[in-house]
């Protein structure tokens, strides 16, 4: 799970690479208006309803351009906003606050809209046993604010990465020549301590999985119906996830199988952003 301290820990080299993408080699605009140091303020103004995220990130982006700089904030990460709502406050070189207004906001508005979409779509699970996961369909280089924006928004991170545990999906499966082979070379080379996840896409799929012994089944693109049937078959031998194209408009409807995960990409590939601004600046 990406939580603040994790996040803290990661973020300084790629915030520097997205001011550097912003700024080649001089903020242009900025020189010819301050061409020298002034202190100044800015509000920090949500233009949307909805749930605030990444407000270490933004801060840390002034940092960055002036160690001097410094947020006043009147919200959390995670917490509920209003439309018209002063959420901080920015103090520091006005050059600095220009350079990064940007690059700040970018974060804050991507952040927040990930936390505003993953909080709707949670509710809708509300009372049930199933946990909502995210996928690793996130923007490249954006991946560890996206996650940490997904459970500020109330979902749950499935693997980080790659190295993070073992997901056979149908790729991995032909390669291997079948449900049953996948499953046997995962359990002979991943260390114990793995879990075992494997994407199937009909009965007969399910009943090769369990028979292989795989600790977690994916349940890809199936049919309700079939969904239904394959957790008779299951019957807790293994945790059941359900993936394939959920979204706000449909995971109501998946509610009633009792699977243990639903995964949505859409929390991260498909979540507008918050719409927030910067506003006010002036020299103080």
């Amino acid at each position: 799970m990406i939580d603040p301290v994790t996040l803290k820990l990661n973020m300084d080299p790629l915030i520097l690479s997205a001011l550097r993408e912003d700024i080649s080699s001089e903020d242009v605009s900025t020189n010819s208006v301050m061409p020298t140091s002034k202190e100044g303020e800015a509000d920090l103004i949500c233009k949307q309803d909805g749930i605030v995220c990444g407000l270490q990130v933004f801060e840390r982006v002034f940092r960055l351009l002036d160690e001097t700089s410094r947020v006043e904030f009147y919200v959390g990460d995670g917490d509920a906003v209003e439309n018209g709502q002063l959420m901080a406050k920015v103090y520091g070189d006005i050059r600095a606050l220009l350079c990064g207004e940007r690059t700040a906001l970018n974060y804050l508005q991507r952040m927040s809209g990930i936390a505003t979409y993953t909080h709707g779509v949670a509710s809708l699970l509300e009372g049930t046993k199933t946990r909502l996961l995210d996928t690793r369909k996130t923007t490249p280089n954006l991946r560890i604010f996206e996650k940490y924006a997904v459970t500020c928004g109330g979902g749950n991170n499935h693997r980080y990465n790659l190295s993070d545990g073992v997901m056979l999906k149908d790729n991995h499966l032909g390669a291997a020549g079948g449900v049953k082979e996948a499953i046997a070379a995962a359990k002979a080379y991943a260390p114990f301590v793995r879990k075992v996840e494997v994407e199937v896409e009909n009965l007969d799929m399910v009943r090769e999985a369990l028979e292989a012994g795989a600790d977690i089944i994916m349940l890809d693109n199936m049919t309700h119906e079939d969904m239904g049937k394959a957790m008779e078959l299951i019957a807790g031998k293994a945790e059941v996830e359900v993936s394939g194209n959920v979204t706000k408009e449909n995971i109501a409807k998946l509610t009633d199988l009792g699977v243990d995960f639903i995964s949505s990409g859409a929390l991260t590939h498909s979540a507008p952003i918050l719409d927030i601004s910067l506003k006010n600046l002036h020299a103080v």
